[in-house]
């Protein structure tokens, strides 16, 4: 039997214009909000067999907020930006605007010393391929937005320029079954 993974996407640690490569802070008050609103919504999460977050703070903090007592996957990091981490988009492309230019339109680039679009893609799809598949498993993860959009990419097995193209807000779900290298998209209620 496949696979059932549940990705949610973490709740807001800053303003959209101030969200910075690497940010690892808190959840901030509309944040915590959105989690105490939402959660009631999410409580079903807490029946997967297996729950875990990236180990960033706010994912760590809206796992907790939902009663999911999560367990950190450093896989589950998102995207290391090397030098860039901490600065936001508008910062960097200020300072390096060739540099984000080609990091936005190269996969393979990574101008910023860390990792590019394509071997962070790879180490999601890596983490999604490696989880155990039991009778009917499921499991949940509280992640970054980016690695969601990592994991749709790898999942669909779409050019890693579809990355830009996905819109992952703050507590939206996915769910994913199946198993290593066969995996497909659910759309539920």
């Amino acid at each position: 039997m496949a696979l059932r993974l549940t990705l949610l996407a973490s709740s807001r640690s800053s303003s959209v214009l101030d969200v910075r490569f690497g940010d690892s802070r808190s959840l901030d008050a509309a944040g915590w909000h959105e989690v105490k609103r939402a959660g009631p919504s999410l409580s079903h999460l807490a029946a997967a067999e297996l729950r875990y977050c990236s180990p960033s703070v706010r994912c760590r903090e809206t796992g907790l907020s939902l009663g999911l007592s999560p367990v950190a996957q450093p896989a589950l990091r998102d995207c290391d930006m090397g030098r860039w981490s901490g600065y936001t988009l508008r910062e960097v492309a200020a300072r390096e605007p060739q540099s984000v230019q080609s990091w936005l339109s190269d996969p393979r680039s990574a101008p910023h010393g860390g990792e590019s679009l394509m071997t962070f893609i790879q180490r999601i799809g890596g983490w999604l391929d490696t989880r155990p598949v039991g009778d009917g498993s499921w499991i949940v993860a509280v992640t970054e937005p980016g690695v969601m959009r990592a994991a749709l990419c790898y999942v669909l097995k779409a050019p890693p320029q579809s990355y830009w193209h996905v819109d992952a807000q703050p507590l939206s779900l996915i769910t994913l079954s199946g198993r290593a290298g066969e995996w497909s998209l659910n759309l539920e209620n």
